[in-house]
């Protein structure tokens, strides 16, 4: 059968992992003597078969592969296979054993791919035990940034900083040891000591080595601002790298995704096109471009934007969440038809009113989704909080929003506990979330204006809410968030012309919607109806898809005809399907 293992191995090479498995069958099924050769090559065959249906996704049964290798190598006599050491390459598989020359069985690799195959399957405990087993002189690079990966989802940060460390010592380029690092608090002048002790690949020029050092700081730095919180000078640095390498899509993307975080939404819309039109079958944070094109009201693009997902890959959790997003803002008749469908496997229980019901549970299974395919997607988790709380569920919005947290905490999780706390009541504990967040992110608006927040749910608080307001307005002059929720704050105390008279200074430097919305409402509020008439129009010529502004038009349009706008409409009860649409939302399905 050596010759049948050649031809496996070129199949695994040629990633032909259907017909290799068929072949790994045959291989393991041959009988043969019972003798140190035969035990050698029967090992072998299975590390084989574990890798076909590794490469099938097939993670439970390449586990029984490779612990069958593991137990047959134990009958391998130790002093035969010490007289010739002919070591595994690095993909973990050898060449076949022959009569004459019996091939040692390397145990650190099947170790390593037990421990990978542990790890697709979120068994993260049995995959770190694995891994531990394997002596820290015989890792490579590959099992370094595995165990490091591992020793983080258990919390041992010490652990873990010492394998991402050696993987940059190996070779400083692995992006995704300096994006950990940085979040354990490494300091950029330790990432350049390891940047010196990374080996000169190819003996390139010294001109070469340091222009690419000179780059690789400053990258380093921008990952050390945002793991402080320092948004600016993370972005600021971003900036700088697009000059250097205009066109470069990763920048691009962790451009938009920090000015996602800060609420830059338009800017970060932008970068998310600009990313697209580069390289239109990325996927990576494009879960938060549908996040923001659903606030945004943008349904047509985010439709297309969830089509293309579904036709590059419909298993990514990214498009589970674009799915989700999709889903949140679909007409209830039409999303009764498909939940009804779902139902039938999965169910998720909650006493709300049948329609609110199905849309819900279509956006909570496909969030659901994404946090089964990956457990540790943080953008996942702040979704599903943010359900959570339109659900009226606070409680559960909390454990959401610990678990984003946990897994790296930004503005948003911050943002999500203190609306969760204070839903539930808790203000203190709302009050301790916001200062932690104004602690962490140092000279930020945005986490003054949460402290704010908190202290204006009292009528006691409110003046020291102001003042953070407006220390948040004097930090960041266009902070059009402080400036809507200091003209809240200007309503609730009966001063409707000073929250006026905010929003139009705003407006003379700012043509934002939600400016407008906010003024029409302030004025239906004291029974200008035009005024708000003319802002709802305004709003809307701004952008046509705002929800806000569409019903406050029709609740202002109703006010005006002398309608209860707050009366219960009657329902029809002859509700007829739409057949067009449903056919539409079946073939995206």
């Amino acid at each position: 059968m050596e010759a049948a293992r050649d031809s496996m191995a070129a199949l695994l090479d040629a990633g032909i992992f259907d017909s290799a498995q068929t072949l790994g069958c045959f291989l393991v099924s041959s009988g043969g003597a019972n003798n140190e050769a035969s035990i050698s090559m029967k090992a072998e065959s299975l590390v084989l078969h574990g890798d076909a249906l590794y490469g099938e996704k097939e993670f439970r049964r390449a586990l029984n592969a490779y612990k069958q290798a593991m137990q047959c190598s134990k009958s391998i006599p130790r002093q035969a296979t010490s007289t010739a050491r002919i070591s595994i390459s690095t993909t973990g598989r050898s060449p076949s054993p022959n009569s004459s020359n019996v091939m040692p069985f390397n145990e650190n690799e099947v170790k390593s791919k037990i421990a990978i195959c542990h790890s697709a399957l979120h068994e993260y405990r049995e995959a770190l035990q694995e891994m531990e087993g394997i002596p820290s002189k015989m890792r490579n690079l590959k099992m370094n940034l595995m165990l490091g990966k591992l020793y983080r989802i258990s919390r041992n940060n010490r652990a873990a900083a010492i394998c991402y460390k050696e993987c940059l010592r190996q070779c400083p380029y692995v992006f995704e040891a300096i994006a950990a690092l940085a979040e354990m608090g490494l300091s950029s002048k330790e990432f350049s000591l390891l940047f010196a002790q990374a080996p000169n690949r190819g003996g390139k020029p010294p001109g070469d080595f340091l222009d690419a050092q000179r780059w690789w700081n400053r990258y380093v730095e921008a990952q050390c601002c945002i793991a402080s919180h320092d948004y600016k000078g993370g972005l600021d640095i971003y900036l700088e790298l697009m000059q250097r390498f205009p066109n470069n899509v990763h920048i691009l993307l962790e451009i938009a995704k920090v000015e996602t975080i800060i609420g830059k939404n338009e800017e970060a819309i932008m970068n998310f096109e600009k990313a697209r039109l580069i390289d239109p079958n990325i996927m990576t944070y494009m879960d938060e471009y549908a996040i923001l094109l659903k606030l945004k009201s943008d349904y047509t693009k985010l439709n297309k934007l969830v089509h293309d997902m579904l036709h590059i890959d419909p298993a990514r959790p990214e498009t589970c969440i674009a799915l989700a997003a999709f889903w949140e803002r679909k007409d209830e008749r039409k999303a009764l038809t498909y939940a009804e469908k779902v139902c039938t496997f999965y169910r998720y229980r909650y006493v709300l009113w049948k329609r609110t019901f199905h849309v819900m549970f279509l956006t909570l299974f496909y969030i659901l989704q994404s946090l089964r395919v990956d457990d540790r997607h943080i953008t996942g988790y702040i979704m599903k909080g943010n359900l959570h709380l339109s659900l009226n569920r606070p409680d559960l919005a909390v454990t959401d929003f610990r678990g984003a947290q946990e897994l790296r905490a930004d503005l948003r999780s911050y943002q999500g506990l203190v609306r969760a706390y204070l839903a539930l009541s808790k203000c203190k504990d709302a009050l301790f979330t916001a200062r932690e967040a104004m602690k962490v992110m140092h000279q930020s608006a945005k986490a003054l204006k949460l402290v704010g927040d908190v202290h204006a749910i009292s009528s006691s608080g409110r003046e020291k809410a102001r003042k953070f307001y407006e220390s948040a307005i004097r930090l960041e002059p266009g902070f059009l968030g402080a400036a809507l929720a200091l003209a809240d704050l200007h309503v609730a105390e009966g001063r409707n012309k000073e929250a006026v008279l905010l929003l139009e200074r705003y407006l003379r430097q700012w043509a934002d919607d939600s400016l407008h919305i906010k003024l029409a409402q302030v004025f239906a509020a004291t029974s200008l109806l035009s005024d708000a008439l003319s802002h709802y129009q305004s709003a809307l010529r701004i952008n046509p898809h705002n929800e806000a502004a569409k019903k406050g038009l029709e609740r202002l349009e109703k006010q005006m005809k002398g309608v209860d706008p707050d009366a219960p409409e009657d329902e029809d009860e002859n509700e007829a399907d739409d057949v067009d649409g449903d056919q539409d939302d079946a073939e995206l399905l």
